[in-house]
């Protein structure tokens, strides 16, 4: 089969609410990352407190704008260099394999030394603290006429360049599920890009202005602050060294890109995400040195189950004959793959799922008992019992007997004996 001759059947099945669902979302989220944050400052931090919104023109600011295109721009560039490893993405339901530049490891070391040149240089980075609802904005606007634009090119391309998920005929649904899978500029890959780069990158420099801002006001560096922003820093690494895992992810093979990953790449990941940073500076915390002995285990043990289940699984998929998979036991499927009911993938449906919520929990453990500081953890939760769930579903729809054989045997879905 030609890949024109591919034809992406309407969506028939709407997931979180539908187009009613959606449409809330649609205003909730930014809602959501201005009023969490606006709620925890410098004065408190509370869930029950009631933050104080500005005038409107507070959050517009020029110089704010420009810093927030500075950055897209120069990741953009590097995304483009020609370093890193050029790797095929998995072959797409129309036939087609794309190919796609990793070299996110590259952007964020190159990223890292450029900061730490300008600290070097006496660039006053610490704007982007004093300024961080502006670039917030700035953020904001950039991913609604982003995820606008692409709405609009995704009516004028081909039916078999379309996302399975986000082609129900509903302008509202399909725009913020992603009407297009996988739109290109050229050789850029805006779903690709923006996945793991701008926001996630730019998570990490946040969390590097809010140390440079506690050295400045005190002289030294904050051991929670330093802490927790080395666990969130190999965490982003570890994705972006890993960064060809991200092409079997659902993400890029079956959701569109739309306003549910623009607003999510852009603005949920890195300003709600160094949460538990920002409060670390403006709430500094004093921990014993067996409490952050306990928080850096529970930390390693998480990235422990983290990387090495994610390591196997991407291991099996590359050479399921690897002799070391020798022993490993495997159910047979009708589209010739195996799935793997050893290792960790037979304790387990999601062991790396397991592994991302102790690491979230040990982010937010050196901020005590505020209880809007564990707003990641348990977002997270929530997020990843749902993905479980919707990767569940396109499993079922894949390997069909196969997969009720492996729920059988494999009987939990995130948390041993739990759940």
């Amino acid at each position: 089969m030609s890949e024109k001759s591919y034809h992406v059947l309407k969506t028939t099945k709407m997931e979180f609410g539908g187009t009613c669902g959606v449409a809330a979302m649609i205003v909730s989220l930014p809602l959501t990352v201005y009023t969490i944050n606006l709620a925890c400052d410098k004065e408190s931090c509370s869930i029950t407190r009631l933050p104080k919104f500005p005038s409107f023109s507070y959050f517009f600011d020029v110089e704010a704008t420009y810093i927030f295109f500075g950055w897209l721009a120069f990741q953009v560039v590097l995304s483009l260099l020609p370093i890193g490893e050029v790797v095929p993405g998995q072959p797409l339901k129309s036939g087609k394999t794309l190919i796609y530049r990793c070299n996110g490891f590259h952007a964020l070391l190159i990223s890292s030394a450029a900061f730490g040149l300008a600290v070097y240089c006496d660039v006053p980075l610490t704007i982007v603290y004093d300024k961080f609802y502006q670039i917030l904005t700035a953020a904001l606007v950039y991913s609604v006429f982003l995820s606008i634009a692409l709405y609009f090119k995704s009516t004028l391309v081909a039916n078999y360049k379309l996302a399975p998920g986000g082609n129900t005929g509903s302008i509202i649904y399909d725009f913020f599920m992603g009407h297009e899978l996988n739109p290109r500029i050229g050789s850029l890959d805006l779903k690709f890009f923006c996945e793991l780069r701008p926001g996630l990158i730019g998570w990490v420099m946040l969390n590097f202005v809010f140390v440079l801002k506690a050295y400045q006001e005190t002289g030294t560096f904050p051991p929670a602050l330093t802490m927790v922003t080395a666990f969130q820093t190999l965490y982003v690494a570890d994705g972006l060294y890993f960064e060809s895992a991200i092409l079997t992810t659902m993400d890029i093979m079956h959701d569109g890109f739309g306003y549910m990953l623009i607003f999510g790449d852009l603005v949920w990941v890195p300003f709600l995400y160094c949460l538990q940073t920002r409060y670390l500076l403006e709430h500094p915390t004093e921990l014993t040195w067996y409490t952050m002995c306990g928080i850096v285990a529970l930390n390693f043990v998480g990235y422990y189950i983290f990387r090495s289940s994610n390591s196997e699984k991407n291991e099996f998929r590359k050479n399921p004959h690897d002799p070391k998979f020798a022993n490993y036991e495997t159910i047979p499927t009708v589209s010739g793959k195996k799935l793997l009911v050893s290792g960790w993938w037979g304790m387990v449906r999601k062991p790396n799922y397991l592994g991302d919520l102790c690491m979230a929990l040990a982010w937010s453990l050196p901020c005590g008992l505020n209880a809007l500081t564990y707003f990641y953890p348990i977002y997270f939760l929530i997020l990843l019992v749902h993905r479980e769930r919707r990767d569940g579903n396109e499993c079922k729809k894949k390997y069909g007997s196969s997969w009720d054989r492996y729920c059988q045997r494999v009987k939990y879905r995130i948390f041993p004996h739990l759940y």
